[in-house]
């Protein structure tokens, strides 16, 4: 595309590389910085090292052999020495965007009082209804009074939408409101777009930091170890995967079927699954299954029906829509991010179970279907979600600060990390079905594969690493 930045890469000895983020003297040099006033900061009295050292990288493989080179790194989040911005010019915003997910307004409180508490800042602004909200919405004062009790509320007090993306009409906003701080919360379509307006503001020259803080509960973003609200979805599908497994559990040959969030990454469904301990079968968009004929579904179903008298079944949003195209024919619409509509794997799979066991098998059951999806969206984040905002959102705060921008902020490693857009764009994390995570899964639920060794040795194939070192992009909570 043109116009668009070239990504900072710094190389380094024995195989060094540091994919490094932009910063706000690269189009505008000269910029005055400022002593960080968190050193005055009696909350901040006792810690010993108060900043991060500027050549602090974090590592995005740890797992490694004696020859191997050091390989990609991040540039370490926390606060920096020199700020450049003083506290009381920053005007800041915070926008929330893309589908409701646990722990939103955490983030969003932690902004203002970050910017509040640690940097003195008092002018903070929320962007009323996503993206759209910058050029047809009032925006909202935000102060730590304001947003003094909203982590223990759902959804977002901002408000939020698909869709929405107009660059110009949002900069121009930005430049006419004298922003200059953005904070972009949302999921990867929302992040592609932060990147654009990132763009658009270095291409005009503004000083403006953009910071993106990554926000799905699919937990479908590469390179950082998870997304925020990930761990209270697990925790909460456990409530639907309970009453399943009491509803199959009361009737003869009950069948209970959950359907889980997961539009193209079924780490919900596995990590709910392995959880529970109650779940016969666990069917997600990286794993291909079939229902008919030898080693199909219908002939597990019926065999876990004669050994238990009763199964639970979890499927995410994604599987089978393979399977579902060849009945369905309204395939390829999508929404207003840009998602292609998933059609209802759910309610579709309740259905062929039943019609096939009362035509084919002759074999009386009793099916319940529970889909709690907007529930688990629905929900405030769980406490170990809330600290972890605190810390996405504190890392942004500092980095913005710092003059950093066109970053989104996350774990990697266990350390909170700046982290190009690009890299975060370029793909969707998914479940590895040849890692030994699903095969832990596997053993736990005994559940066949549904894939043929054909199928295995490709996958294995294209994976293939030589031994110790880590797939491309995969977490280490994946490898251990």
């Amino acid at each position: 595309m043109a116009g668009v930045s070239q990504m900072k890469i710094v190389n380094g000895a024995a195989g060094y590389v540091l994919e490094d983020v932009p910063h706000l003297t690269d189009y505008i040099p000269h910029l005055p910085t400022y002593p960080n006033q968190l050193q005055d900061n009696p909350a901040y009295a006792g810690v010993k090292q108060y900043f991060v050292n500027v050549d602090d990288t974090v590592a995005q493989k740890i797992v490694v052999h004696n020859s191997s080179p050091r390989g990609t790194h991040f540039r370490r989040a926390g606060p920096r020495q020199k700020v450049y911005f003083k506290s009381d010019d920053v005007r800041a915003c915070i926008v929330t965007c893309g589908g409701l997910c646990p722990g939103l307004n955490t983030v969003i409180r932690e902004i203002v009082c970050g910017l509040y508490h640690m940097y003195g800042v008092t002018k903070v602004l929320g962007i009323d209804g996503g993206y759209r909200g910058f050029y047809s919405k009032n925006t909202i004062n935000l102060t730590p009074k304001v947003v003094d009790d909203i982590h223990k509320r759902g959804g977002t007090i901002l408000g939020t939408s698909r869709g929405g993306h107009d660059t110009s009409k949002i900069v121009d906003s930005i430049q006419d409101r004298g922003i200059n701080q953005v904070y972009i919360i949302g999921g990867d379509g929302t992040q592609k777009g932060a990147a654009v307006i990132y763009e658009e503001i270095r291409r005009r020259g503004l000083n403006v930091a953009v910071a993106g803080i990554p926000k799905t509960i699919d937990n479908d973003i590469p390179v950082i170890d998870r997304s925020f609200g990930f761990d209270t979805a697990v925790e909460e599908a456990q409530r639907a995967i309970n009453a399943a497994h009491v509803e199959a559990g009361s009737f003869e040959n009950g069948i209970g079927i959950v359907k889980l969030m997961g539009r193209h990454s079924g780490f919900i469904a596995m990590y709910a699954t392995l959880a529970s301990r109650d779940v016969d079968c666990c069917l997600i968009p990286e794993s291909p299954f079939y229902l008919e004929g030898k080693g199909g579904l219908f002939e597990f179903i019926k065999r876990r029906l004669k050994e238990n008298g009763h199964m639970v079944i979890v499927v995410a949003e994604g599987a089978g829509q393979d399977l579902l195209a060849k009945y369905l024919q309204s395939m390829n619409q999508q929404d207003a991010s840009g998602n292609n509509l998933l059609q209802d794997v759910g309610l579709w799979i309740s259905h062929k179970i039943n019609d096939h066991f009362a035509r084919v098998q002759k074999m009386a059951i009793t099916l319940k279907y529970i889909d709690p999806t907007y529930m688990i969206r629905a929900v405030p984040g769980n406490a170990s979600d809330n600290v972890y905002c605190s810390l996405l959102a504190q890392s942004a705060v500092h980095g913005a600060m710092a003059g950093y921008t066109g970053f989104t902020v996350g774990p990697v490693n266990g350390r909170h990390s700046y982290i190009p857009f690009e890299r975060i764009n370029e793909r969707q994390n998914q479940v590895v079905i040849t890692d030994r995570m699903w095969a832990r899964l596997l053993s736990s639920t005994n559940q066949p594969s549904f894939i043929s060794p054909r199928v295995v040795a490709e996958s294995k194939k294209k994976q293939y690493k030589p031994p110790t070192q880590l797939l491309d992009g995969d977490r280490c909570e994946n490898n251990h």
